[in-house]
């Protein structure tokens, strides 16, 4: 992000307008501008697009290279999606929007590597809505009617996951039961699990983990004859976690063990649904290390979270910081509080940019531990 804050500086001094002048034309604050400019403070659209108009520049022109995320974002949060133009041309779904929109999800999901969940959910949303709208409005085959059914349920998990990471809790929640109920009209026990563990990630953090667990383990039985190895994976992953999260050592450590039990199963020739992409040994090493800090393990967690640390690529920003979040709250419970401010100092510097709820509440949890 900050490159694209160098874009508007440079495109503001190339047409000669002060800051000044620039707060003035935009209504934001010379301050606050300033920020932006220097990639001190996170970006949306929106400024973009205040800048593009107030110099009457093109918005390609800003965000610069293609592949910038946030420029991804925008175009897609200001284009009609595949579902709004079908519904111009008539009522009639065949294979091809289905497709489509299939597609559209995956893209998306990759985009949630890159971009913070508060600059991603209204794009997310607004896919989610039109997709509903042709389940609801249009006709098809029952075929079809499956896989539209699919990509709604997979379009409300990501919509309630990056609506949990931008804080708002009580749509999240709405969205994955909603969900829940389109998989299992298209007959997807494994994606409706999936559902329900994202659920349950989000109660085990901001509401009782005890809950949480019974909603995980719910999870992972009702689905127990409907799932690959990766798949079962993640959600004994969830389940170790709001075990650990309810203060239940010997729960934890019986799911962990079934988590890497599970994983050794996985083979090249299993086909896995594209939703868990991102699940490897070292996601499985951060949520152990996490887990292990919960259980009052910090030392043992450590290494764990170095080792997973060091191999991110840097575009991965959110979740590099989340990660550093947690090694600096091992040090920090192993007192070793040195080390903890050099980590979570890093930490802080690695979120510019990125507009996580979920990642500036961790930063603030983890520095609170070092100020009492």
């Amino acid at each position: 992000m900050s490159d694209l804050g160098a874009n508007l500086r440079a495109a503001r001094e190339a047409a000669g307008v002060s800051l000044s002048a620039m707060a003035a034309r935009t209504h934001y604050s010379k301050p606050l501008l300033g920020l932006l400019e220097n990639g001190k403070r996170a970006l949306k659209p929106v400024h973009v697009t205040a800048y593009a108009r107030a110099l009457n520049v093109s918005v390609e022109t800003l965000y610069g290279p293609p592949e910038d995320p946030l420029r991804v974002a925008h175009e897609w949060l200001v284009a009609d999606t595949p579902a709004e133009v079908h519904s111009t041309a008539g009522r009639r779904v065949g294979a091809t929007l289905a497709s489509r929109l299939e597609d559209r999800v995956i893209e998306l999901r990759h985009l949630d590597d890159v971009i913070g969940g508060r600059d991603l959910f209204p794009l997310v949303h607004k896919e989610l809505t039109s997709a509903q709208g042709v389940v609801k409005d249009a006709s098809y085959t029952e075929r079809t009617g499956r896989r539209l059914l699919t990509v709604v349920g997979e379009l409300a998990q990501l919509a309630g996951w990056v609506a949990s990471d931008a804080g708002h809790y009580t749509e999240a929640e709405r969205v994955y039961l909603s969900g829940v109920s389109a998989a299992r009209d298209a007959g997807d026990r494994a994606l409706a699990g999936q559902l329900l563990s994202s659920l349950s990630y989000q109660i085990a953090n901001v509401g009782n983990p005890a809950d949480a667990a019974l909603l995980a383990r719910s999870a992972v039985v009702g689905t127990q004859d409907q799932t690959t190895p990766v798949v079962r994976t993640l959600l004994l992953e969830r389940m170790a976690w709001a075990s650990a999260r309810a203060r239940d050592h010997d729960g934890t450590q019986r799911a962990l063990d079934a988590v890497d039990d599970a994983y050794e199963q996985r083979s090249a020739g299993a086909e896995e649904p594209e939703w868990v992409y991102w699940l490897d040994r070292k996601e499985i090493e951060v949520m152990a290390g996490r887990c292990l800090i919960e259980l009052g393990d910090p030392l043992a967690a450590e290494p764990l979270l170095s080792g997973a640390i060091a191999v991110y690529t840097p575009e991965h920003a959110r979740e590099v910081a989340l990660y550093q979040t947690w090694l600096a709250e091992s040090y920090a419970r192993a007192g070793m509080f040195d080390a903890a401010r050099d980590t979570i100092t890093r930490a802080r510097k690695t979120a510019q940019g990125v507009n996580s709820t979920r990642l500036d509440l961790r930063i603030g949890t983890v520095e609170s531990l070092l100020t009492t």
